[in-house]
Order: structure tokens, then sequence, then C-alpha cells
């Protein structure tokens, strides 16, 4: 059965077009306008072993917040949409990824709630190249209301801001693919008591 979520956002900020093929092998073709995002989704797709397209044309003129906030709300709704009835998947997954003098943990619910926590170092640099690297965790709140999962991402050290964020992205892919993938010992069983996730 096909895993693919497919989702176009259109306002008077953005333009957006996501598809997401949970179960590809990590081909990506990216383009939102902002450099360092869009190193940022290469390495969710092909860390998590997703087919991942993306497309987005925004308001740069006025800065980068509404192209990458938009972004990621589709992301999470077409995430949502590949996970379909989460039948036979795993749930839960974690992954801790290091990146030279920056480390990142991440483990995920695919619950149905969203929640988020999120914990990085204080005065990092404030921007990588046109990407604030505040929206990190904006990014992350967008993707989890959409994607309605609990995601909690913890970066106990870290120096430089480029590793600190790659390293977020990276262990992100790794534990939503081993989160989202099918347990093979559960098929055709909703990994949940209450009957409903």
């Amino acid at each position: 059965m096909s895993r693919v979520g497919r989702v176009e956002r259109t306002t008077k900020e953005t333009s957006v077009l996501v598809e997401i093929d949970l179960d590809g092998s990590g081909q990506v073709e990216v383009s939102t306008g902002v450099g360092f995002y869009d190193h940022m989704l290469d390495q969710l797709g092909r860390h998590g072993l997703f087919d991942l397209t993306v497309k987005t044309e925004g308001d740069l003129h006025i800065d980068s917040h509404h192209t990458i906030e938009d972004t990621a709300l589709a992301l999470g709704a077409a995430f949502k949409q590949a996970l379909g009835d989460k039948v036979g998947i795993y749930r839960f997954g974690n992954c801790t990824v290091p990146l030279d003098e920056s480390l990142a943990q991440v483990t995920v619910d695919l619950s149905g709630r969203p929640y988020l926590v999120h914990t990085e170092p204080e005065n990092m640099a404030p921007m990588i190249g046109e990407y604030d690297t505040t929206m990190t965790r904006h990014i992350l709140e967008s993707f989890v209301a959409q994607a309605q999962i609990a995601l909690h991402v913890h970066v106990p050290y870290g120096r430089n801001a480029h590793h600190i964020v790659e390293c977020q992205f990276k262990a992100l892919a790794r534990a939503l693919r081993y989160a989202s993938e099918r347990d093979p010992r559960a098929a055709g069983i909703l990994p949940s008591t209450k009957g409903a996730l």
C-alpha cells in the first residue's frame, strides 16, 4: 500500500507544494529560496529515506519567516497524510546524532497528539546565511502541529550554529524513519491500547 502524502498550500504570502513517500530511498528535490533550509530539508529526506519534493515560492523580499513556516506546515500535513491509518508501524522512534562538537537527541511518538519539547544551546549565532537560527524551534512547532506527533529534541551541547541545527535535522530524520517504518511482527495491528492514534 502506497504511503505518500501530497499537500499544496497557497496564501497571499507563499505557495507551497510538498510530496513525501515514506517508503522511498532518499531521493530529494527541494527549492524554497532559503539555501540553508533547503540543505536541512535535504538532510531530512536523505537520512529518513523519504522521497521528498518541496517547492516553495514566498515573500522573501520581506524575510524568510513565512517561507520557512509555511513549508514546515505543509510538510507536517503531508507526513500525516502519508502515515494513513498507522496500522502496523513501530510508532516510537529515537536517534542520537553527533556532528563534530554538537550532539542532538530526538525522540518521537506518532501519537496523534501534538506536543513539542525543544532545547538547544543559548547564544548561538543568530544567522546561518539567510536562515534565522531562532526558526528551528518554529519549524518543529509547525511540523508537529500538522503532523500531530509528540516530539522531543534536545541538544545538550554544541558551539557551531550550523552543526547544532544540522544534527537536529539528521536525528529527526532517523527518528521519524524508525517510528514510521512497518513492524513485521505487528502487521495489521494498530500500536495503541486505546484503539486509536
